[in-house]
């Protein structure tokens, strides 16, 4: 049993192997479409979106218009990054932000309330806020300015060059993903002028003989926001799980992102759209990175069941929640001392 901010998720507990299967088991979306103006290819795609949403919740995208040079920079970068002396690492520590920006150790995070605590590394950044804008101000806690190490502009650049791509590839995906739903394609455009957007890098150091399926690189859990874009690199760790409650590999493909639906796209489609449970577990013999990027609405975007997605057979399964108020009580749940921190800051 699995506790997700979307309620209770139920697994086979059958080890730590996942099931292993063709890659093509989780669905290949050509993105291309949604970038031109043939409307019948357009259709195409959200039938296909649809369907992969609704049956499996994960799936790759290729012909994103992403440059491969911008993913290879994001990588570098964050190969750099973890290989810094501690010191350097800690001066930007999460603990410094109050809106969970910057650097987390191994076992800081525990994304699985049953288990003992992550085996990866962090760094986090969002959307750059100053202290001045009106949203901070309002004490909007997700809102804020980023933390960066000292005296490295290069990772900057190139951090922030990855989360500028990944901005533009996720509002395209939303148009794609409201014609997946028979809106029109700005339906969700005005909820994302001001997105709680967050960029990871991590960093799975491997894991060897026998592992405690407690302690694993990241432990099985639904991501909160609408959906992930995630990069890899070419280790094989990740695994999503199955309707059968089965664990399946999701390998890393050149060129292809992996996409998962996260529980604010759930709740807004009234559990129609599926947030895939997954995790991953390194035990590769070898240093692990992977980008994943999250993309959900502005702090005051009300998620609540669309009318498209409820009827007398499908009543509204959850109750109307602001995003922010979503993500606080995720991280709360989740980073340690996350909760300690904001209430004392309030």
């Amino acid at each position: 049993m699995l506790q997700t901010g979307n309620g209770t998720r139920t697994f086979k507990s059958a080890g730590l192997e996942p099931n292993r299967v063709p890659f093509d088991s989780l669905p290949v979306i050509d993105l291309a479409p949604i970038f031109g103006t043939d409307e019948e290819a357009r259709q195409r795609l959200a039938a296909e979106l649809r369907r992969a949403c609704t049956e499996v919740g994960f799936f790759y995208i290729r012909n994103h218009a992403v440059p491969q040079a911008v993913i290879d920079g994001a990588f570098g970068a964050a190969q750099d990054f973890f290989a810094r002396p501690d010191a350097d690492k800690q001066a930007i520590h999460v603990s410094k932000s109050r809106n969970n920006r910057g650097y987390a150790a191994l076992l800081e995070e525990n994304t699985d309330p049953t288990a003992r605590g992550d085996l990866h590394e962090s760094f986090d950044i969002a959307l750059e806020v100053p202290e001045t804008d009106p949203d901070v101000l309002a004490g909007k806690n997700l809102y804020g300015p980023n933390l960066w190490p000292e005296g490295a502009p290069a990772f900057r650049g190139d951090v922030e060059a990855y989360y500028d791509a990944m901005i533009t590839l996720s509002r395209n995906l939303l148009h794609a993903f409201a014609l997946a739903l028979d809106l029109p394609e700005d339906h969700f455009d005005t909820l994302v002028s001001k997105p709680l957007a967050t960029l990871r890098l991590l960093h799975y150091p491997p894991q060897f003989g026998e592992i405690d399926d407690r302690q694993i690189g990241i432990g099985a859990h639904s991501d909160y926001e609408c959906f992930t874009i995630l990069a890899q690199d070419d280790i094989h760790a990740l695994q999503a799980l199955n309707a059968n409650g089965e664990w399946i590999s999701a390998p890393p493909l050149p060129g292809h992102f992996v996409v998962n639906i996260g529980d604010q796209m759930a709740r807004w489609t009234n559990g129609l759209f599926a947030s895939t449970v997954h995790r991953a577990i390194n035990r590769s013999g070898k240093e692990r990175y992977s980008i994943p990027f999250f993309f959900g609405p502005n702090y005051d975007a009300e998620i609540t069941p669309l009318e498209s997605c409820v009827d007398a057979d499908h009543p509204a399964q959850f109750e109307p929640i602001t995003s922010g108020a979503y993500i606080n009580s995720r991280f709360e749940a989740t980073f340690a001392g996350y909760a300690a921190q904001n209430k004392a800051e309030d």
